[in-house]
Order: structure tokens, then sequence, then C-alpha cells
């Protein structure tokens, strides 16, 4: 099971998931980040903190809201991924086209 909250930190907006990530649930991350993105800004941080697993799919979500996000000139930064989550971003080339930070924090702190 997937949960999502979404709060704004100054110009960001910080989204928070907490469970796993796969083909069930990647829709809903796609509609929070989406909805997020067409908000009052673009500047995202997702913090996968508390995800315990991602399979492609929600890599697939995650690259797709990182060129939205890019459209409407803005970014798209990951906060603090499981070692096991950091693994399949690796995996899969992203940890070089997504920034990641170790804190919230930083991540929103970037965007000034």
């Amino acid at each position: 099971m997937l949960e999502i909250a979404v709060s704004d930190v100054e110009n960001v907006k910080i989204v928070a998931a907490n469970g796993r990530i796969d083909s069930m649930s990647a829709g809903k991350l796609a509609g929070a980040l989406s909805g997020a993105i067409t908000g009052s800004g673009a500047n995202i941080v997702l913090d996968l903190s508390a995800v315990d697993y991602m399979s492609s799919a929600g890599l697939r979500e995650i690259v797709a809201a990182l060129k939205q996000a890019k459209r409407a000139s803005g970014d798209l930064r990951v906060v603090r991924p499981s070692p096991r989550v950091m693994e399949v971003f690796e995996m899969a080339g992203l940890d070089t086209i997504i920034r990641i930070f170790p804190t919230q924090n930083e991540a929103t702190s970037s965007y000034l």
C-alpha cells in the first residue's frame, strides 16, 4: 500500500511517499507528482525515505514527472532513497540525471 503526502515549503512542493511503488501503485505516485507540478510551481522534492521497494514502473513515473517539471521551468529532486531504492536508481542510471540529497532541507534549499 502506497501513501503519499504533499506539502509546501516556500516555493517547493514536497511529495513524500510511504510504502511500495510498483505497477499497482505507480499511477498514484504519477497523479501526486503531476498534481504538484501543475499547481503553484514546478519545483518538486520527492522524499523516498519511507519507500522500501520501487519497480521500473515507479522509475518511469519519476522520469515522466522530471520531464514535466522541466517543461514547466522547474526540476525534480529526490531525498533519502533507501539503499535498496538507490540501487534501482543506480542500475537505471537515474542517479546521474536526478539530483539526490541526504535531507529534505538540503533538497529544498537547493532551489533557492
